[in-house]
């Protein structure tokens, strides 16, 4: 790079901009050890399987819910520790003004898809939540396990999007003050 180019100097790992953001960074730190558990869960199911002939009927479903959850959990991770997707080369090629209010139209069309989708997530949660008469009744599997996961991964969705509109919200804000005090967000 030449010195006529601006360039942002590198992110730091995590860049929390608010109490929320380190909030999540918090608790995904301590959910990311549930990784190992589906891997140790995974591996009992291996030995019980092919050594002693015995195949469990919860490990896989469990292990499906627990990464399923996790995997759900890490986009609003990514957007707490300032590792979402950004096209750098456009990014980095501008100045910084100009990236202000890059932030600012990410942010805008950020709030409106999260907010779409989380609009969305209700009616499939709160189906899968409840019976059509009202009654507290959670979808299920429907395989010899028939544990609730679909249900809970349902809710999770909607609550994971109400907290990404939320993160949305709060950057947002952060991105107009900082235009407004000329500060660099």
């Amino acid at each position: 790079m030449t010195e006529q180019t601006p360039h942002t100097p590198p992110e730091p790992d995590e860049h929390p901009r608010n109490v929320l953001d380190r909030a999540i960074i918090k608790v995904s730190h301590l959910l990311s050890w549930l990784f190992i558990a589906t891997v140790f869960i995974s591996f009992y199911e291996v030995v019980m399987r092919y050594l002693f002939d015995s195949p469990t009927t919860w490990v896989h479903e469990t292990a499906s819910f627990i990464g399923g959850s996790l995997f759900i959990l890490g986009g609003i991770y990514a957007f707490a520790a300032n590792r979402h997707v950004r096209v750098v080369l456009v990014y980095d090629a501008v100045s910084s003004q100009t990236r202000k209010y890059l932030n600012l139209v990410h942010h805008l069309v950020g709030l409106a898809f999260a907010s779409m989708l989380a609009y969305s997530s209700y009616s499939l949660a709160k189906e899968a939540w409840f019976a059509p008469w009202g009654e507290l009744r959670l979808e299920t599997s429907g395989s010899v396990l028939n544990a609730p996961y679909p249900a809970l991964l349902k809710g999770l969705i909607f609550i994971a999007l109400c907290i990404l509109v939320i993160q949305f919200v709060l950057h947002l804000i952060q991105e107009l003050m900082g235009l407004r005090n000329k500060d660099d967000v």
